[in-house]
């Protein structure tokens, strides 16, 4: 078979996704068993892929996914319990004591404490508490996790204190002798290459991503205000702007100096210190108007989730202060830090395994460490919350089996959509299936044949496209770490075809990891996920197609500032991101207040 037909052959796993989800409006609990059937078939009897190896991914993705469920109960007990106590109402207050207005509340919470939280834990943990956390201060369940997503994309290049980099991109690349043979016509080791790979993924976020607190607020204004107007959200530019820059510049300097560690996890603390003063004392807040959802019986059914069922208006059971209140969320922060971060804790968590070696003789080893897992120690701090707040027994209870509802609601698409993509991952084209002229791609997966042919038809625009493959090894993958560790060694050898030097070439890689970080925004895995926490169900295709817009605008800025990058800052190139970045500034400014959200 040619590439264009393997090619074709690879789409239909990721057509058929976007057909039942995103184009037909299918809930995920449908759309994913279908995906699954097609993409194992098509692995089997197109591809070539021995059954044992199917079945061996088909597990590995199963664990996942009860791991992924594990991480969604873990994040709606630590919510449910703080809602048990009556501290949730305490929250609430705090917030409205900052700004009573939606937009303000959203750049907070899912911006700068979501940031904070991903960069601490990653794998989607910052969806999964921002958007209840949301949801329990007023915001339609659909809004919460829209906004929760969004800022998916920034701080996930460094997230889990820098996995994406240190694992991803390090795993891809390490001990490649394409690699080592480039940087044998440089002066710098493996590791200084993998700084120097760092240091340009930061710059391309921190330019890009300073504007997606606006991009929050204008979609929040868009799809849940009364008057369905970007404009409306573009209104609190002085503040979104604000808090933009306010975690970008420190999270570049310390990507620059330390490394890929601590970008996002300082970066949103130092934010939090700087913005949250400066909020309480009014600066940068819009002057003409404070935006609020309308009442909520007249939300559109979409945006309802069960969480939005509890009331919020009626008298807490307790009064508890507002630091007490908190720190179940502080204590999140620092252990899941400390988790990641202190290396005999780290090897504590990680010494109970359970291993499923060489699954179905697929070569595939399963293992799983729950300790480890974010959702392991949520439920050590909601455990500790019951005692910290003076719980009754029966409150926790309720906390408990509420939780367990929301987790069963996830599980469903969850244990279809993580198996598919494994597969995906795993598929191995067998050698019957190339001829004379693509006999170098048999062994291949889907994933890098489809990355191949893109290549071949962009020829030296690559670094254009280069983010949008890594956006799409995340959206099959459900993880920037998984993206580059498929593409990165790929992105290396797809520059050096087009005649970059190694320089250059560690820029497009570079260019993989801020596409794969974008990518986050629509990967069904994290849209299941954060959905679940909130009790929205069946709505993914709806939250897709509403969180294109700000992640196109986030491979398309990526790339051109890119081709600025390689080809000299002071060229068309960049006169190109500008007009990316003003062409979707103007597409917010100029949308019609009539338009609706589709449906």
């Amino acid at each position: 078979m040619s590439l264009l037909i393997l090619s074709l052959i690879a789409l239909v796993p990721i057509m058929t996704i976007l057909l039942f989800l995103v184009i037909l409006n299918w809930p995920a609990s449908r759309a994913m068993p279908v995906a699954l059937v097609v993409t194992a078939l098509i692995a089997i009897f197109v591809w070539g892929t021995k059954t044992n190896v199917v079945a061996g991914a088909a597990f590995n993705g199963l664990i996942t996914a009860l791991e992924v469920i594990f991480i969604v109960f873990g994040a709606v007990l630590l919510l449910n319990t703080v809602k048990e106590s009556g501290a949730i109402h305490t929250i609430r207050r705090g917030f409205m004591t900052i700004s009573p207005d939606r937009r303000i509340q959203a750049i907070l919470i899912a911006w700068l404490f979501g940031c904070f939280i991903e960069g601490a834990a990653g794998y989607g943990t910052a969806a999964a508490i921002a958007a209840p956390l949301l949801v329990a201060v007023g915001f339609p369940a659909m809004a919460a996790v829209l906004v929760s997503l969004i800022i998916q994309s920034t701080p996930v290049s460094f997230g889990a204190v820098g996995t994406p980099i240190l694992i991803g991109v390090n795993t891809g690349l390490t001990d490649q002798q394409t690699v080592l043979s480039g940087l044998q016509q440089t002066d710098m080791s493996y590791f200084e290459y993998l700084l120097y790979i760092t240091s340009d993924v930061v710059l391309v976020h921190a330019i890009v991503g300073s504007i997606i607190p606006l991009f929050v607020s204008a979609c929040l204004t868009r799809f849940f205000g009364p008057n369905k107007s970007f404009l409306e959200g573009l209104r609190a530019w002085k503040f979104a702007l604000f808090a933009g820059f306010a975690f970008t510049i420190p999270y570049y300097l310390i990507g620059i100096l330390l490394g890929p560690e601590f970008p996002s996890l300082l970066g949103a603390l130092i934010a939090l210190l700087i913005v949250i003063p400066a909020a309480r004392q009014g600066w940068f807040m819009p002057k003409d108007n404070t935006f609020d959802f309308p009442e909520q019986n007249h939300w559109e059914e979409e945006w309802i989730g069960k969480l939005n069922q509890v009331s919020l208006e009626e008298e807490p059971i307790r009064t508890i202060p507002m630091w007490m209140s908190w720190l179940p969320y502080v204590l999140v922060a620092g252990i899941l830090v400390l988790s990641r971060s202190y290396d005999p804790f780290k090897q504590l968590l990680e010494s109970w395994k359970i291993v499923f070696t060489d699954t179905f003789g697929s070569g595939i080893t399963t293992t799983s460490t729950p300790l480890y897992l974010p959702g392991f120690l949520f439920i050590v701090v909601s455990a500790i919350s019951f005692f910290l707040h003076r719980m009754k027994l029966n409150e926790y209870k309720n906390a408990w089996k509420d939780s367990f509802k929301t987790a069963v609601g996830a599980g469903i698409a969850l244990l279809f959509a993580v198996p598919m993509i494994k597969i995906f991952l795993h598929t191995s084209l067998a050698a019957d299936k190339v001829n004379a002229a693509t006999e170098t791609l048999a062994g291949q997966n889907m994933p890098l044949i489809l990355a191949e042919s893109v290549a071949m038809l962009t020829g030296s625009l690559w670094p254009i496209v280069a983010p949008t493959v890594g956006a799409l090894g995340a959206f099959i993958a459900g993880s920037n770490t998984f993206s580059n560790m498929m593409f990165s060694l790929f992105q290396f050898g797809a520059a050096g075809n087009i005649g970059l030097d190694v320089h250059q070439a560690g820029t497009v890689v570079a260019l993989q990891a801020v596409g794969g970080a974008a990518g986050n925004m629509i990967c069904v895995h994290n849209i299941v996920a954060a959905s679940a926490t909130v009790g929205l169900v069946g709505k993914e295709g709806s939250l897709i197609r509403k969180a294109i817009l700000p992640m196109s605008y986030y491979v398309l800025a990526a790339g051109f500032l890119g081709m600025a990058i390689i080809h000299g800052i002071l060229n068309i190139w960049l006169f190109l991101y500008a007009v990316i970045v003003m062409l979707y500034i103007l597409r917010l400014v100029t949308a019609k207040s009539t338009l609706q959200p589709a449906n």
